[in-house]
């Protein structure tokens, strides 16, 4: 056997076995989490009586819940649910996450389907980020940084714990973005359109792809045709974004409920809002750690843009990280979320260090208790759980 191929089938055993143990990580990680909250381990370290009720009605798990079972219908959800959110509020939040827990549904009761939707959505993001990782650095270290993602920065931790679309919004940007790297098009292309029917700020992925062919169109002098064929099959992603508004409108009545969703624009005209902002989402003064999560975030794809001028591994992360300027919302954290991944990359140096990595365990129980913490201080008031089930 030629030695290549020797090589080749070593490596390809290498990845299966970091990728095992990837899913075993988090799969492990996320059942700890939950079992702290099963056993009331929290009231032995002084904080209030805890259950898995906690993490079932995290924000915004229970609105996902509601739309799993009652779509976007409001006689529905005002006859069998009553969160204190306006009806007009639900289309805020995008159909395929509640499609995935009404699936698992018919396995499980609403709340746990929604903890399986997650953990799913966690183990697709270890597996995407090790696939995303691995472009760029070995494996060993493409292993390393997929395990630091899953627990670092701490506020993504909890959104793989709880009822949120993050972790399958995550991987499959990662996944459109490695496979466009691969020049596999078509499928960068269905990654992003399914990304984006998970969260909104899909659009963003789009619009970095966008800016490439005009890029590649006009500074590259590349020709028309050329074009064309390589970025035709990302008209997936306006075509998704349409037919998610007409999903709107068969269940409301009115393409644009998006739009009209009540207090969920946090964009505003001038950057750095967040700070003199006066809205309900804010409502405080405690914001210092805001202005580091942009330093880092900043520095961070500034790097990748020194490095990766024109290529959609800076792109993206510059064109999300611009629009999270302008967002005034205490939780800065989770709406930076996405560009998480990039910024590793960037520090991948740094962080690969055996010291770093030292810190990193030496951290770890502070992040499980800012997690519990935060899990137990973010909860809907749910009186009734029968409708959820």
């Amino acid at each position: 056997m030629k030695p290549y191929v020797v090589q080749l089938k070593q490596m390809n055993s290498i990845k299966f076995r970091h990728q095992i143990l990837l899913i075993l990580i988090t799969a492990l990680s996320s059942t700890v989490f939950w079992l702290i909250f099963y056993l009331n381990i929290p009231s032995i370290l002084g904080f209030p009586n805890t259950t898995l009720e906690t993490i079932f009605a995290n924000y915004d798990g229970p609105n996902y819940m509601v739309i799993s079972k009652c779509g976007y219908n409001r006689d529905c959800i005002a006859q069998n649910f009553s969160l204190p959110s306006a009806l007009e509020y639900y289309p805020a939040h995008f159909p395929a996450f509640p499609l995935i827990i009404r699936i698992f549904n018919y396995l499980v009761s609403g709340p746990k389907s929604m903890l399986l939707a997650t953990l799913c959505g966690s183990i697709l993001l270890s597996l995407a980020a090790y696939k995303f990782f691995n472009q760029f650095v070995n494996s060993k270290k493409s292993l390393w940084l997929s395990i630091v993602l899953l627990f670092f920065p701490a506020r993504l931790f909890i959104l793989r714990q709880i009822g949120a679309p993050e972790t399958w919004f995550i991987a499959l940007t990662l996944l459109s973005v490695s496979f466009f790297k691969e020049k596999k098009y078509f499928y960068s292309a269905i990654s992003a359109a399914f990304s984006l029917s998970f969260k909104s700020p899909g659009v963003l992925l789009g619009i970095s792809y966008l800016f490439l062919a005009i890029y590649e169109l006009f500074g590259k002098k590349q020709k028309i045709k050329f074009i064309f064929q390589k970025y035709f099959y990302f008209l997936l992603i306006p075509v998704t974004l349409f037919l998610i508004f007409n999903f709107y409108r068969l269940q409301t009545g009115d393409f644009w409920a998006y739009f009209k969703s009540g207090d969920n624009f946090h964009l505003s005209l001038l950057p750095y809002s967040v700070f003199v902002s006066n809205k309900s989402w804010i409502n405080t003064i405690w914001l210092e750690d805001v202005v580091y999560i942009y330093f880092i975030a900043i520095y961070g794809v500034y790097r990748l843009l020194k490095k990766n001028r024109y290529e959609i591994t800076a792109v993206f992360p510059f064109v999300f990280l611009l629009a999270t300027l302008f967002v005034a919302h205490r939780d800065i954290s989770r709406y930076i979320s996405p560009i998480y991944p990039f910024l590793l990359l960037s520090f991948q140096r740094f962080l690969t260090q055996k010291s770093i990595k030292i810190i990193f365990l030496i951290l770890l129980p502070a992040i499980i208790l800012y997690s519990i913490n935060f899990v137990i201080g973010n909860i809907a008031p749910i009186a009734n759980w029968a409708p959820y089930l």
